[in-house]
């Protein structure tokens, strides 16, 4: 053998050839490790310093060039759109793609860069940050905590309450979630027309163990979030967000027990809708305790959080838009990694106890490799590969929540309790039912209902009810101080209609035996009182709301109890599936879309829509029904010029009467606060007046309808069709007995008219222009002295 040019014979080059490969089979698993190993760390130092570079780079969003480098002028500072490196953050996306990233279908997500809204420098420079504060409250004391603490927050941001023409910030806005459209704020941040604005949301909710305005609050905002056709983070353009909670550590010791509860869950979802832009923690205190510190405490750290995002444009180390946005487990789990993920039970459980660093860990990845060959080498799985393509980013392990369904007033609840100190009983846990003033009067022969000069009602045999105390408005002139739940949709115990239909009876008669030591009480009345035969299903809430409201009628029928039916014409399903009541009441308190906003404060975000869908319902029932539109007038909410509006929807529901009644103050503070005070209670001859202008509106679109009785006592004139003028003289009685007898022969869906059951004539006395007031009882003023007929 001869050596090669190098001097190396072939056989020593064999030889080291064999050494070699020798070697790199002995040790190849630790060199491949140990190649790894340094290649990650290298990586991951160039990262983080590629990254720290880069931010270091950026300029700050309001930073301003300093006054030495101008030259006989101030150079105006410059503002920089910068770019957030966080996963969600669209503008990462697009550097992504540039720099040849591999791409995947990806969940669309909101874009949290801060964009100025104009292209030229002199709009940018002119940025103002609007701080809106959103509260709820039940009996306006929070309220009152918001107002101080946003005129305290103003001064110390140097607002005081007025537009300074060179600060920063504007002046706070307080908004009332029972109020906002969610639509408006929480789906996409407003814009404003005038100049260019940012936008920094503040929260603050106080806890409730019953359904309020928050549970809808939430509602919608989790419905936001799971809305496919929504960006996960549409709030992403606002600054910044904070919530602070009102709590009762007496109800709800710890967080863990209910503390702050809504305000924990509003926190949570406001850090999903805004791509986890918390500003400050979640502020918590009680206001019988340490609620104001906790309150002062919050406030300062805020308007810290606030200058520094005036001077800098971002929130600070560790939140969105600075750095790292760490937040919570639950906020992590929700986000999206962009993988599919692949389960097997085997491998799954084989895996248990190991960590993830380990040497086991890698070498699984060649079991799992033979596990899964089709040839059938090694064990086969226990069950296939699943792959879940429908949702992305989700833990591999499933949480199991349990759902208690509460009740809708429970007897420890403050509802319970303001409920019933106005002189409510409580029936089950969601029912209810209270004494009428005017049955109290008519027992005592002082007058009775305009029901009764209408429709031939005895107020002293009638049982004022509801079996549902919730409603989906927050009505202006409700009498209920705001204290009874809301809802849009039913989500509580459901108590069987037999237990309402004998706990609302007991709770009458019981009431009305307290009657029996009052001055004045006629003994024919009392005896006549212990025998319902009128159930007005009006008493506070929605009626028709309750899931089994028709057989709970049927119970009423079964013993010739005549139903009184009202609806806040908010639930159109709800009503196309009742059944026969004897009158059927829609309430129309406006004509208009923002007229009804402003009066009733719907809940649904539809609101007008289904008020319309009603209408059309009762339209189309109004051969087979006595329907009647109850119109609650309210001076300086729905007088004015709207007699117009009104004849409009008469002609879209044709109903069969129109009640026309002023609104009664119920003197509250809650009152109040929703804009309502005695000056907004009409005079009764202003409610003439418009009554006479609502006729002639409908007689100019061609409707037969007539002014038909009156009832002067309670400030209220019924408007009736032509249909129920015989003779030329009205009848808007009820012939009762015959109600019943169509009824127990056609039964709930027979097919007979409100004709068929029109009772006498209207008595002489009731009709239009006499008052109204029975001339069998005598009127009294409010020291009980009678009260002599003119």
């Amino acid at each position: 053998m001869f050596p090669d040019s190098r001097g190396v014979s072939p056989s020593v080059m064999s030889e080291i050839t064999h050494c070699v490969l020798e070697l790199w089979h002995e040790h190849r698993i630790p060199i491949i490790m140990s190649t790894l190993f340094v290649l990650s760390l290298l990586r991951l130092y160039l990262h983080s310093a590629g990254k720290r570079e880069e931010l270091r780079a950026l300029p700050k969003v309001y930073e301003k060039v300093p006054l030495e480098k101008s030259v006989g002028a101030v150079e105006k500072p410059k503002i920089v759109v910068k770019e957030d490196d966080s996963e969600g953050s669209q503008s990462s996306r697009l550097g992504n793609q540039k720099r040849g990233a591999k791409q995947g279908p990806r969940r669309i997500k909101g874009d949290i860069s801060r964009k100025t809204r104009g292209g030229t420098e002199a709009e940018s420079e002119a940025r103002k940050i609007q701080v809106l504060v959103f509260y709820s409250s039940l009996t306006a004391s929070t309220e009152k905590i918001t107002q101080t603490f946003t005129q305290e927050l103003a001064t110390s941001l140097g607002c005081f309450g007025e537009k300074v023409p060179d600060a920063a910030f504007l002046p706070p806005r307080v908004l009332d979630l029972a109020e906002v459209d969610y639509d408006e704020y929480f789906i996409t941040p407003p814009k404003t027309e005038n100049e260019p604005t940012d936008l920094f949301y503040l929260f603050v909710i106080p806890s409730y163990n019953i359904d309020t305005i928050n549970d809808n609050f939430l509602e919608h905002l989790q419905e936001t979030h799971h809305d496919f056709r929504i960006d996960t983070s549409p709030l992403a353009p606002i600054l910044g967000y904070s919530v602070f909670g009102l709590g009762d550590r007496e109800g709800w010791p710890t967080e863990e027990e209910g503390f702050c509860v809504q305000a924990k869950e509003v926190d949570k979802w406001m850090a999903k809708l805004s791509g986890r832009k918390r500003a400050y923690p979640l502020g918590m205190g009680d206001w019988n305790r340490d609620g104001k510190e906790r309150l002062l405490e919050w406030r300062t750290g805020l308007a810290d959080v606030l200058k520094q995002l005036e001077q800098t444009g971002t929130l600070g180390e560790g939140v969105l838009g600075a750095g790292d946005p760490l937040e919570s487990d639950d906020e992590e789990e929700a986000e999206d990694d962009g993988e599919v993920l692949i389960e097997d039970v085997s491998v799954s459980k084989a895996a248990k106890g190991r960590g993830s660093g380990s040497l086991e860990d890698v070498e699984d990845i060649g079991r799992i490799m033979e596990l899964s060959r089709p040839d059938g080498a090694g064990q086969k799985p226990a069950a296939p590969l699943a792959v879940d393509f429908t949702t992305e980013g989700k833990p591999a392990a499933k949480k199991i929540v349990a759902v208690t369904v509460k009740e809708m007033v429970p007897k420890n609840s403050p509802t319970y309790t303001a409920l019933t100190k106005q002189g409510y009983s409580i029936v089950g846990s969601h029912s209810g039912v209270k004494i009428c003033r005017w049955t109290k009067s008519a027992l005592r022969g002082r007058g009775s209902c305009y029901k009764y000069s209408f429709y031939g009602i005895n107020s002293h045999q009638c049982m004022e009810s509801t079996p549902s105390l919730s409603c989906s408005n927050k009505c202006v002139f409700c009498w209920r101080h705001g204290t009874n739940p809301v809802g849009t949709t039913w989500r509580w115990v459901v108590d069987p209609p037999q237990l309402i239909f004998d706990g609302v009876k007991e709770n009458h008669y019981k009431k009305i035996k307290m009657m029996r030591g009052v001055p004045g009480v006629r003994a024919e009345r009392f005896a006549e009182a212990m025998r319902v035969r009128h159930c007005a299903l009006s008493l506070v809430g929605e009626p028709i709301f309750y899931p089994h409201i028709n057989e709970f009628l049927g119970m009423l029928h079964g013993e010739r109890i005549s139903s009184f039916l009202v609806c806040n014409a908010q639930h159109p399903d709800e009503l196309a599936a009742l059944q026969h009541v004897t009158q059927l009441y829609v309430s129309i308190d406006a004509s208009n879309r923002e007229s009804l906003r402003r009066i009733d404060r719907p809940l649904h975000r539809d609101f007008w829509e289904r008020f319309q869908r009603c209408l059309d319902i009762l339209r189309a029932r109004r051969f087979r029904q006595r329907t009647v539109f109850r119109l609650t007038l309210v001076k300086g909410f729905n007088i004015e010029d709207e007699a117009e509006g009104y004849a409009a929807l008469v002609e879209r529901g044709l109903p069969c009467f129109v009640e026309v009644k002023g609104v009664t103050y119920c003197g509250t503070s809650t009152s109040s606060n929703a804009g309502l005070t005695m000056a907004n209670v009409p005079f009764y001859q202003e409610v003439c007046d418009f009554v006479v202008a609502l006729e002639k509106a409908l007689l100019k679109r061609g409707l037969q309808y007539g002014i038909a009785a009156e009832h002067a006592h309670s400030c209220c004139i019924l408007l009736a069709s032509e249909r129920f003028r015989v003779d030329g003289k009205w009848h808007t009685l009820i012939d009762y007995d015959k109600f019943f007898q169509l009824l127990e022969a056609k039964g709930p869906d027979g097919d007979f008219s409100p004709e068929d059951y029109m009772g006498p004539p209207t008595p002489e006395w009731a009709t239009w222009g006499n008052g109204g007031f029975d001339p069998r009882d005598q009127r009294v003023d409010r020291k009980g002295r009678p009260i002599e007929a003119a």
